[in-house]
């Protein structure tokens, strides 16, 4: 399949259409997450301001909803901040093999963060995503669309600077290498956490991960976040930052 392009010849940002051998590759890496179970998300009861909005997507594969790492991070970092309401809204995105449909995700997420700062600028927000997931909220921290990409059709582009002061945290779970990305589409723009963010983020990539680690092939470490401690590690994280007001 072809690469999706703009009219003016750039290749459409963040994610262009993976070629049939790169959704075989994928397809072999994700498979474990086809098996995960169903989760639709935490997701607190509407409040016009919470203390704490998780913007969390979910990985390839998942159904509808924050997915299970989404599950265990939000539900670990709820129980670190006894007292605070923490709404968690899961990116609304098809989290399929066809990676240029990540641009919705990058849209929504954005759209989302963005209108809980207009509505409520006292509300701290925690960005985070697993796998596809996390390629979707690192991409809307980066600083600049990478030369020649064009964006897609409903993104504005990276977050306005001002935005920052409001993102507490950022958690990443497994995700996708610049290698990976070049070994399923050599177009996919890298992924860069912006400067305004890099202090804020926890990048988490389990040991022969193939997705996000430069060695191993083992499809159970890709699935195995929900479990293997490093949604605790994140919750930390977030919960430290929530609590310093970084």
């Amino acid at each position: 399949m072809a690469t999706t392009t703009s009219g003016n010849g750039a290749t459409s940002w963040p994610f262009p259409t993976a070629g049939a051998m790169g959704r075989w590759i994928v397809a072999a890496v994700f498979a474990a997450a086809v098996f995960a179970p169903a989760v639709t998300g935490n997701v607190a009861a509407a409040d016009p301001c919470s203390d704490v909005e998780v913007v969390f997507a979910r990985g390839t594969n998942e159904p509808p909803g924050v997915g299970a790492t989404g599950e265990a991070f939000t539900d670990a970092l709820t129980t670190r901040l006894p007292g605070k309401s923490v709404d968690i809204y899961p990116v609304d995105y098809p989290a399929s093999l066809d990676f240029s449909r990540a641009a919705d995700g990058v849209a929504d997420a954005s759209n989302k963060i963005t209108s809980v700062v207009a509505a409520c600028p006292q509300t701290k927000i925690v960005v985070g995503g697993y796998s596809q997931g996390a390629a979707i909220a690192a991409y809307i921290t980066t600083d600049n669309v990478p030369e020649g990409y064009a964006l897609p059709p409903g993104i504005s582009g990276p977050l306005p600077p001002n935005i920052a002061n409001h993102v507490a945290a950022v958690a990443l779970f497994g995700k996708p290498s610049n290698g990976f990305l070049d070994l399923v589409d050599r177009n996919a723009p890298p992924i860069t956490i912006g400067h305004l963010y890099s202090a804020k983020t926890v990048d988490l990539c389990a040991p022969s991960d193939p997705v996000c680690a430069t060695s191993g092939f083992s499809r159970a470490a890709h699935s195995a976040y929900r479990s293997n401690g490093m949604t605790d590690q994140a919750a930390d994280f977030a919960a430290n930052a929530i609590k310093n007001g970084t």
